[in-house]
């Protein structure tokens, strides 16, 4: 499970040793779409993750919240609050490594033309949830202890 803050980075970890799906290909030829779906509305959004740490066990990936999103650049609105599965996907290239509308798929259903430098998905790699709690507002609880000035609470009914 991925959690962040509303407005913050969110980082995830992918475990990719043994779900690793296009192996001919270098990892450097390799991008990893998410599929964000809110459990309470069914929204859905596509980011690409912006790759941080990669070694041959596991990938670093970040997003940066923005009411401006942009599926290439890993800038994501994840309102509303709440619950998000997420699906990740592979995504492949021969030739040259480009994320934009022209060069990389924005869904795991879309296909480009044939051409080495047009992305392939090649399958879901990895799932799970995400919880998305926010900074401030109306939604936040805080609790606190009440405790009568006598020392005895008492409970009052009709």
């Amino acid at each position: 499970m991925i959690q962040g803050v509303y407005g913050g980075i969110i980082k995830s970890y992918l475990s990719l040793l043994e779900s690793k799906i296009n192996t001919d290909v270098a990892d450097s030829n390799l991008r990893y779409l998410y599929k964000f779906t809110n459990d309470m509305l069914g929204t859905v959004k596509y980011a690409y993750g912006v790759t941080g740490t990669s070694n041959d066990r596991y990938i670093e990936h970040s997003f940066t919240h923005n009411s401006t999103e942009n599926i290439f650049t890993g800038a994501v609105n994840m309102k509303p609050f709440g619950y998000w599965r997420y699906e990740v996907y592979e995504v492949s290239w021969i030739g040259t490594v480009a994320l934009n509308t022209d060069q990389s798929p924005e869904s795991e259903t879309e296909i480009l033309s044939v051409h080495n430098n047009n992305g392939v998905v090649q399958g879901k790699v990895h799932e799970g949830k995400l919880y998305i709690s926010e900074t401030s507002g109306s939604e936040q609880i805080k609790y606190t202890t009440h405790t009568e000035a006598s020392g005895t609470n008492y409970l009052y009914t009709d």
